[in-house]
């Protein structure tokens, strides 16, 4: 331990500052190398690189690079740290910094007074040219200035007073910055919005739930106030398809979720993955996760795009390990199911609908006496975001079996305020699982002691899986098989998705636990400078 705390001291007296540039419009969206542009590294949410200098071979030679402290005492670290041009940027609520991704040696940071906000978390930032957007927890959408964190100019994007915030990572689309809105489980309507990067003015509003009888999805529901009071919040940063044009939005749970009398029906378009058209923000088709959920189980899981084969025939798919247990493959132009699989044991859907939608059981909505339900009330996953190699064809998820009893206070209630119930926990199993987007069938899982994993996942073309344990580990597994390959204890749960990078034919793993973020690396043992800076520390 005290080879290591020297090691990081010198590197980070060592660690050089590099030039900062503005990103070129051309790469925000490109498969991730020398850079990692947007929250899951490209549009496509796989969380997949093609850098294959760290594989199965040399995982145990990986070693410590440096280490970062936020130390502002705004918790974990559940941002996505952006690369671009060997500058990293991340955020805490109120807080965003930039530090040199070789060295980990801070180059700015900025802090802002804050009017009040829930600060669960923050999701990270987005980047187009010189210029760095972060959404804060008092309903601003901040631009700043890439060099040096000044502010360019701040908008609104919600209502403070209405109890919403901003925690997710706005994704840059074109000339549009995508904002997505967070409420914590009120019963006001979520939505998502679009902004010029340059002025900030709002370019359209979607949303989740329709605001006047009479329009699409206003069926299901029984009365307008309990519409526009449904809920469904945009917790999840989008994904998109240069090609179809189309943008992908994951939606949040109705409103009231536990205490459900008042809102008979599907209550679209809540629980469900949306296209939009993102030059106008009018939706092209959906897909219901949860048709009237009464558990709290937001969709809001990332909607994950790649190409694949489906008897045979190529298709262009869409993939969500959804939080109430079911895996769903579509077609992506389209909407139109292709399979829904468990992936892990549940007992509260009858089946599926024509459409391929689960159909929820009343037996197992919250009781006066209690309903035993799996998946529990956390899910069968949750936000921490999953990932896909085009190299294996599998889907890589942390995955839990988990039970919880749904009560509910009044089963006479009109019109529940809030949850009007409650749920408790029991046994739970914890895993990561691979699974066979063709058949969705679960290739290998491998189990978690200490709780679970709460941590994001990266694959990588060097066959390797990064994620965390439950045990405060930052682990390696084969992507083949599971197994696990090499670990790292950083001392608490790795709460964000690990990225990957390369630099001066270095290729760095960097991930948060904690409030600090990790860098890892392996040489090249051909790059001079490289060997130089090894032998200097």
């Amino acid at each position: 331990m005290k080879h290591i705390m020297a090691f990081l001291f010198i590197a980070l007296l060592a660690g050089p500052l590099f030039a900062q540039g503005s990103l070129d419009p051309v790469k925000v969206g490109q498969a991730p190398t020398d850079s990692w542009t947007s929250y899951h590294g490209d549009y496509s949410g796989r969380r997949y690189s093609t850098l294959n200098k760290i594989n199965t071979t040399n995982i145990n030679s990986l070693s410590l690079a440096w280490v970062y402290r936020a130390n502002v005492n705004q918790g974990a670290v559940k941002s996505s740290p952006l690369v671009v041009n060997g500058v990293m940027y991340f955020t805490l609520p109120s807080h965003v910094w930039a530090i040199d991704a070789r060295s980990g040696r801070e180059i700015w940071h900025k802090t802002w007074k804050t009017e009040g906000g829930i600060t669960i978390g923050n999701r990270g930032v987005g980047i187009l040219g010189d210029t760095l957007y972060v959404e804060t927890t008092d309903c601003y959408l901040l631009a700043l200035n890439l060099k040096d964190g000044q502010e360019k100019w701040r908008k609104t994007i919600c209502d403070l007073d209405q109890f919403f915030f901003g925690s997710t990572s706005p994704i840059i689309v074109k000339n549009h910055v995508i904002t997505g809105i967070s409420g914590d489980d009120l019963d006001r309507a979520g939505y998502i919005q679009s902004h010029d990067p340059v002025t900030g003015k709002m370019q359209w509003r979607w949303y989740v739930v329709p605001q006047k009888m009479g329009e699409p999805g206003s069926e299901t529901w029984p009365n307008e106030d309990a519409m526009k009071h449904g809920g469904g919040m945009t917790w999840q940063p989008i994904t998109y398809d240069p090609e179809l044009n189309l943008i992908y939005v994951a939606t949040g749970n109705p409103q009231p979720v536990i205490a459900h009398k008042n809102r008979a029906g599907a209550n679209l378009y809540t629980e469900s993955i949306v296209a939009l058209n993102p030059d106008t923000g009018k939706m092209v088709w959906y897909f219901q996760c949860s048709p009237h959920d009464t558990h709290d189980w937001d969709a809001t899981q990332v909607p994950v795009l790649f190409d694949g084969e489906i008897n045979g025939q190529k298709r262009k798919l869409l993939a969500q390990a959804s939080r109430n247990g079911f895996f769903f493959v579509l077609d992506r132009a389209t909407g139109k199911n292709i399979s829904s699989t468990e992936f892990v044991k549940t007992n509260w859907s009858k089946g599926l609908d024509a459409k391929g939608q689960p159909i929820p059981n009343p037996a197992k909505d919250p009781q006066l006496d209690g309903a035993l339900v799996t998946p529990n009330q956390y899910g069968a996953t949750n936000w921490p975001p999953p990932s896909f190699s085009p190299d294996t064809g599998l889907f890589y998820v942390n995955s839990f079996r988990a039970f919880s009893i749904y009560y509910i206070y009044d089963p006479d209630l009109e019109n529940p305020q809030g949850w009007g119930g409650t749920d408790r926990g029991g046994w739970q199993e914890a895993m990561m699982q691979a699974i066979d987007y063709k058949t969705g069938k679960i290739r290998w899982k491998h189990q978690w002691e200490g709780g679970g994993s709460r941590s994001g996942v990266l694959s990588t073309a060097g066959n390797l899986v990064f994620t965390g344990d439950g045990s405060n580990n930052f682990v390696a597994l084969d992507a083949r098989t599971g197994d696990a390959l090499w670990h790292a204890n950083l001392g608490a749960g790795v709460a964000n998705g690990p990225i990957t990078y390369e630099l001066d034919g270095a290729q760095y793993v960097v991930t948060g636990a904690g409030d600090m973020l990790y860098g890892f690396v392996m040489h090249a043992k051909d790059n001079p400078r490289q060997l130089s800076q090894r032998k200097n520390q």
